[in-house]
Formats: C-alpha cells, structure tokens, sequence
C-alpha cells in the first residue's frame, strides 16, 4: 500500500501538545508468522496544556487490521469512530482520565519494510523509530506522548523460546495444553512509543554481569544467531567499558535489573537504543578476527557505545518532536566519539570524524537536500536521519564546549540531566542548562542548529615587519541553501596558534581561542615575527570551509613542526588538494596530469617517521578521494578527470617512495596473535598503505607479495586489505583472488557483503556489467538492506566515475534498481537515492542525463514517501 503521493508538510512552527497524555500503557502480544495478535490498553487523560477542545482522539495507524475498540472496557460504537488508512478517529472521547483497549491483526512475515513487528530469519523484532509503533497498534505516535509500559508476550515455546522486551522481566510460564508460554516486561521509566521493543526467536546468547557505581548488579546478555556466540565476545567488552565510561565521564549509572542487546540480519539501521533491549543489525556485533577488520572492530565499539549512551541522552530525555531529533543524536554521537577517544588515539579519532563529517555531511549541506541541524519541515521524517543531524550535531556540541569550557560543560549537562530527566525536551531548553552554568547568552551561538550550509571563512595576513605586528583577517559567508537565500554571521571558534623558526616548540604548542562572530574581524598579535606561520582551526575547532593564505612551503612547515596533529594532516592533505585540482584542470584541457616533489618528500618523511604513530602516518600518507576533490571544486566536475589525476599523483608519489614503502612494509611483519587494540591496528594500516604504495610503483611485484599476504593473512584486516590492494590495482591476479575470497567466505554473509561491495567500487568501464552479474549471484538478495547497500550502494556512493558515466547508464542502473527496492523497503531506497545529491556540480553533460533520470522518477506514480521526498528535494 503505498501513501497519498502529496504528502503534507509537518512544520516545526505549527508545533501544538498533544490533546490527550498517555500515563500507562499495558500491551499483550500473541506471536504468530501471520497473524500476530495485539492488545495495547492505554491509560489516557486530557493534556492540561492541550490547544483544542478535544473533540476528537486521532491515532496514527499505518495498514494496520482493526478487529475492536473499547473504553473503560465498553465497545465502541462504530458511529463514534472512523478509521482511514492513516488515522483512526474517536468522535468526542471522554474528559476525564479512562482506559483505551484496542485490538489490531498484523502480519510480520510480510512486512518487508522492516519497521514495526517483523521477522528476520524466523526472529521476531521491532523497529518503531521514527514511526514504526503506528504499524503495531492505533496510537498517539508521537515522542512528546511519555508512558510506563508493561508488556506480555507470548509465543509457540519451540519457535521462539526466547521473549524479550523493555525494562526488567517480572513474571515467565507456560500455557497448559497449548505449547506456547510467555513473559511479562515491566519497564518503570516513562518513553514515547519509538522506544517500544520485543523479540521473539531461538537465539544464542553471551552474558555477563556488570556493577554499577550506585551498586546495581545488571545482568547483560548479547542474543545471537546459535553457533555465532563466539563472535560476540568483543561487542560484550564494548558494552561493559561503555557503561563504566558513562559514570566516569557523565555521571550517569545504568538504571534497569537487565540490559540486553539482539542482534538480526535484515536491519534498515544500524542499531536502535530501545530501552533495555537495543536490536543490533549483526555487522556492529558479530566480530572475530577472521571474519572482522579493525574498521568492523572499531565501528562495533562506537555503536556499542552509542546505543548504550542514548540510555540517558535519548531515552531518560527524550526529543518533544522530531524536529529536535539532534538533541538526541547529535549529542549521542559526540559522547560515542570521546568514548571512541579515550579508547583509542584521540587525534586519528578527530582525523577520522572529520573525514567522514567532510565526505558525507559536507556534501549534503552543498546540495539540494541540504537542511539546519534542526529541520523547520520534513514530509517525511526517516529522511532526516543525515549526516547534519548526526554529525554536524555532534559538531556543534563540540563547539559548545570550547567556547564554555570543560567545567562549565560538565555543569550544563548535569543541569541539563536533573532538570529534564523524564521530559520530551527542545533544543532551547538544552541550551538553556549551558547558558545559566556559563553565565553565557546561547542565542546567537543557537543559529547554528536553525541555519543550514556549511560557512567559509577565508583568513589573509597583514605583517607590519616595522611594528612586528600580526593581523589575520577573517572573512566568514554562507551559501545559500533551500528556503535559506539569506544568512546571517555564525559564531565560530577558531582555535590558533603559530609555528615558525623564531617562534620555538613552547610557542607552537600554545593553543589561543578566538571567536568570529561577526562577518568579518581583524585579529591582532603583537611581537611576531614575519616567518611566523598560523595554524588556525586546530583540532577543527569548527565545521567550516577554511580558505587559508597559505604557501605551499607554509604547509609544509605545518606538516613538519605543528604541535597539533590535526593541522599536521590537514596541511598535507590541503597541498594534495592544490595539486590534485591543478592537475585535474590540466587533464581537462588535454594537458598531462602533474605529481608534487615537495609532497612525495613529505610522504616519504611520514613512511621513515611512521613508527612514532603509525595511524597517523597511514591517513597522513592517503591521498583525498575522487570525490573530496570533487566537493572542492563544486561545480562543472568531471569525475573522469579527477580519476585521471589522483592516479597519476598516486603513482608518481609511490614511484618516489618506493623504497622506504618496502623497507615499511617488510619492517611492520608480525606473527603475533592478532589483537583490534588501536596501537596494532594502527600498524597494520601504516604496513597496508605502504602495500598500496609497493603495487602502484612496481605491479608485478606488489601484485605478489599482495597475493601471498591475502593467502597467509592470519586477520581478516591484511586479508582484506590485499585483496583491495589487488582489485583496485586491476592486476591479471584479480579474478583468482577474488574466487580465492569468495571461496573461504561463501558461507558468511557479512563478509560477502564486503566482496561484493568491494567489487562495486571497481573505477574501470566494464563495472556496470560486473555490478549486474553480481546481482545474478546465489548470495545476493536484493531484499536484504546490507546486501542492497553493499553493491547497489556501494556502486552509486563510491563508484565516481562509473556511477557518473558520461552515457547515463550508471544512474539507470541505479534507478532501476532503488524502484525495485522501494516496493518493499522505501527506506533502503530512499537512502541509495541520496547517491544523486550532488547532480547539479557536474559538467552539462553528465548533469542533464542526472536530471533526465530524476525526472524519470519523480514520473512515476507509485513512488513510496520516502523515495518521492528524496527524488523532489533532489531535484528543487
């Protein structure tokens, strides 16, 4: 069933409390593959603070089979309600607090959408984030709408012996006579229904036990497919370091007898914080080092954490409407990232979130489905679970605790956590906490979560040799967005300070702040010398565009002699950046592509030095990709140059290096047992990029050594690293290692999802015919989301040249594809649509065979809501 194709606009400004609130809910689930039965008893009472009259109860429903209504245990006529696809009306419900009863028929096997009750390989799970409890039970499906929750499920004991549900299990049974029984959850703390979870199914299971600081003995268990057990381990050490981290960084103990995690193979997400029973897709728990890399290890723990951290930021407060969904996200994320910190190296951590902050929000806030961190409207709200509202959220929690500082941070949140514990809050109620723990005014600091775009800021120096006087110019403007054509000066940190051969190691290790809040500000530093050379933005003190007056020989310095290892990194990647759309320039206009001198000494610096930090020397080493030259030059791209480009720089800085990537290589050999910790998993990538270095010099050579390395590997980590070192290195070895891979690992689905992903990305002309051969494949469904990602995604996301081909047959492919998708999962299918996002940069050609196949699209008739907001947007 597929909804109205005009769907309305909610808008934040047309806000309005609930008319009725929801103390107690009481829920009965009868499991069945078909016909599962649902009772959801709610205790209503009219809202105090209500606008209406309450004429009128209006619950959110979605293809849902209603078998009966009661009040106060009487059935309703059916003159005094109406049900419609979406809503079931009751006519002049009662003005005192009374009991709602309603029974609904669904059917989880066919629920293809996975939002809602469904199964995944016989389990029995729900996802009601955003909107999923509509399709359990008519409700007041709102996060504003807060209750206490008892549920009893019952189940056939042989299919699903195992019940799980919210909070603390209080009573379990059998039923004579019938080969089923059940479990009653009784779950203490108010939340809204997204938070509402149950599984049912046959599972394996790792438990543990944890002691709080306050003294709770929890018991925690970790369910998995029978046989997997063992994989589960390092997601259990996760949880427990998690939860001692959260007391010790945030104060804040765990509150419930149990807390359990399950973890399924058909997700839409990647895990979801119900409270005291997280649903986990099974790529972020199952781990072991034959099957999981460090990058699996290390995204296992930071979602670990981020489910376990949303217990406080998330569930205990919750969001008063969607509109406010990075109070909760972007705040979560931020915590997982300092979790992830203090786990591992904090500035390969910071490097890293940027990355991925630059290659996926960037891009979103330059394009047409850009929007602020609090959206002011939405048609439909799972499309706005973005890199803005995460990650730039996260950002501007940063940005809020550098411009207060730690201390008056630490007393905003704990303001912030006993003022609201219980609340549905807003963004300005957070804000609030800070300003009153600061003595601060927030206001104009608040813009950043009402106005979209990413700022440039743009510094030139002005250096009075005869007054030894510094002045920094600082210039700050925001492109205009969808519905934003106007915007006004952010306030913007920017942590500074100067290196140079007068100024000394104590001067380049001092950290200033200050703070552009105006569109344009003039900085002044007395008593420095001309050679002095600023470091600005240190540690990315802000999530801006920095257009810098820097030399080139300037960020070479930097990268030699700064104190701040982000800036280290940012300097050599900025000089690859100029050479790179230099070159890219020079291709277009039929001239040979260009390599760098300086940065192939640089890199060849990094190789020598890499033993210090081999992290960092493996992302100080890595080129930027295709597509963040792409992003930086913003308009008329042409995906094929750029490919031409980084290929040859690559090479030219491989062939110069050579022999200190060898001599790297061969010195980071280890038969040691493998161990995820940061230290080997940093060395590993360091003896992985130099591999990637040995192949572009010398093919036949690296080829070899590659190919041993992927036959003897003892870690899925070098194993798979060498087998994309081959792939992308398009040697006559590929195939047989490919069918080497493919054999040892047929049977575990996660690992074929990097096979096939892997694949996808191959940048050559022939990619389109592979991708569909590979859809062909046994092991490929197109029903399963993490497969769909992993080729059709991957494809689209990170196939640049072969997506963007000049012909237009990548965005049919494409196209075809999500069309298929989004008859059973409009949410996987909407979310490889935002592949199209960047449509406008392109030159004229590519650009109208996008605009060709967007319209296409949009032409359909049967689009699911998801899909056609992401395909208008899209297209403007």
């Amino acid at each position: 069933m597929f909804r109205n194709r005009t769907t309305p606009v909610i808008r934040l400004s047309e806000y309005r409390p609930p008319e009725f609130l929801a103390d107690h809910v009481a829920i009965d689930i009868s499991l069945h593959p078909t016909e599962t039965r649902v009772r959801v008893t709610t205790k209503l009472r009219p809202n105090p603070l209500r606008q209406g009259n309450g004429a009128l109860l209006a619950l959110d429903g979605d293809e849902l089979d209603l078998r009966s209504i009661a009040i106060d245990g009487v059935a309703v006529p059916a003159a005094c309600f109406e049900v419609t696809p979406e809503k079931l009306l009751l006519k002049e419900p009662p003005q005192q607090p009374f009991d709602l009863t309603i029974e609904t028929v669904v059917n989880p096997s066919a629920n293809t959408k996975l939002m809602g009750l469904y199964r995944s390989n016989g389990v029995y799970c729900t996802q009601c984030e955003a909107d999923g409890f509509r399709r359990i039970s008519f409700f007041l499906d709102r996060p504003d709408v807060m209750a206490v929750y008892r549920t009893r499920i019952e189940a056939d004991l042989a299919e699903a012996p195992l019940l799980l549900g919210n909070g603390n299990p209080v009573e379990s049974g059998t039923i004579a006579g019938t080969g089923r029984h059940y479990a009653v959850w009784d779950d203490p703390y108010p939340k809204p229904c997204y938070l509402f979870a149950i599984v049912g199914g046959d599972l394996g299971a790792v438990r543990d036990g944890f002691t709080t600081s306050e003294g709770r003995n929890v018991s925690l268990g970790i369910h998995v497919e029978k046989g997997k057990e063992r994989e589960a381990g390092y997601a259990m050490d996760a949880l427990k370091r998690s939860m001692r981290w959260d007391e010790e960084a945030f104060g804040r103990a765990y509150d419930l007898d149990v807390f359990n995690i399950v973890a399924v193979s058909d997700f839409n997400m990647g895990a979801m914080e119900n409270k005291g029973l997280n649903i986990f897709n099974d790529k972020y728990i199952l781990a072991s080092p034959e099957t999981a890399t460090d990058t699996d290890y290390a995204l296992i723990e930071a979602i670990i954490a981020h489910e376990y951290f949303h217990n406080w930021t998330g569930n205990r407060i919750s969001c008063r409407d969607w509109f406010q969904l990075c109070l909760k996200e972007g705040l979560t994320v931020f915590r997982d990232q300092e979790f992830s910190s203090d786990m591992r190296s904090r500035s390969v951590k910071r490097i890293m979130d940027v990355r991925e902050l630059r290659s996926r929000q960037f891009v979103e806030d330059a394009g047409p489905l850009a929007h602020p961190v609090r959206p002011a409207a939405y048609r439909e709200i799972n499309n706005f679970y973005t890199a803005t509202v995460y990650e730039k959220g996260a950002e501007v929690i940063r940005m809020l605790k550098l411009l207060i500082g730690d201390t008056a941070f630490a007393a905003g949140m704990e303001l912030y956590f006993r003022r609201h514990d219980g609340d549905a809050a807003t963004i300005e109620q957070f804000l609030a906490c800070f300003a009153e723990a600061s003595g601060m005014n927030l206001a104009p600091f608040g813009r950043w979560y009402d106005q979209a775009g990413t700022p440039r800021v743009s510094v030139r120096r002005e250096y009075d040799a005869q007054k030894r006087e510094l002045k920094l110019v600082l210039k700050q403007s925001t492109a205009p967005t969808p519905g934003q054509p106007e915007k006004a000066p952010q306030v913007i940190p920017v942590a500074l300070g100067f290196v140079g051969r007068s100024t000394g190691p104590a001067a380049a290790a001092t950290t200033t702040l200050a703070v552009l809040d105006r569109a344009e500000q003039t900085l002044t530093f007395p008593e420095m010398d001309a050679d002095a050379t600023p470091s600005l933005f240190r540690g990315f003190s802000a999530p801006v565009i920095a257009d810098l007056d820097l030399t080139d020989e300037d960020l070479l310095r930097l990268a030699r002699a700064d104190t701040d290892s982000f800036n280290r990194w940012q300097s050599l990647q900025t000089l690859a950046m100029r050479v790179l759309q230099r070159s890219t320039q020079a291709v277009r206009d039929g001239r040979p592509a260009i390599g760098n001198d300086g940065l192939a000494e640089a890199v060849r610096g990094l190789l020598l030095d890499g033993g210090r930090d081999p992290a960092f020397a493996a992302l100080a080493v890595t080129l930027p990709g295709e597509q963040d030259v792409a992003r930086e030059l913003a308009e008329n791209v042409d995906p094929d140059a750029i490919h031409v480009a980084r290929k040859t720089l690559r090479r030219a800085i491989a062939g110069a290096v050579d022999g200190v990537a060898r001599d790297v290589y061969a010195s980071l050999e280890t038969k040691d047992a493998y161990s995820p910790d940061a230290l080997s998993a940093g060395r590993r990538s360091l003896r992985n990029a130099a591999l990637d270095l040995i192949i572009l010099a010398d093919a036949k050579d690296g080829a070899a050594l590659a190919f041993e390395q992927l036959r003897a590997a003892n870690n899925m980590t070098d194993r798979f690293a060498a087998l994309a070192v081959i792939v992308h290195a398009g040697v006559p070895v590929r195939d047989e290692a490919l069918a080497l891979f493919e054999a040892r690992y047929r049977d575990n689905p996660l690992v074929m999802d990097k096979w096939f992903a892997l694949q996808a990305v191959i940048a050559e002309a022939g990619a389109l015919d592979r991708v569909g051969e590979l859809m062909r494949h046994p092991a490929f469904s197109i029903a399963n989301p993490n497969r769909a990602r992993a080729l059709i995604g991957g494809f689209a996301m990170a196939n640049p040249t072969q997506f963007n081909r000049a012909d237009g047959h990548g965005y049919q492919y494409v196209a075809e594809s999500v069309l298929q998708i989004d008859l059973k999962n409009p949410q996987v299918a909407a979310r490889i649509m935002t592949a199209f996002r960047s449509w406008r940069t392109l030159e004229p050609g590519r650009r109208g065979k996008a605009a060709d196949t967007l319209a296409q699209i949009a032409n359909q008739t049967n689009l699911s809501r998801d899909l056609r907001d992401i395909v208008e947007r899209t297209l403007g």
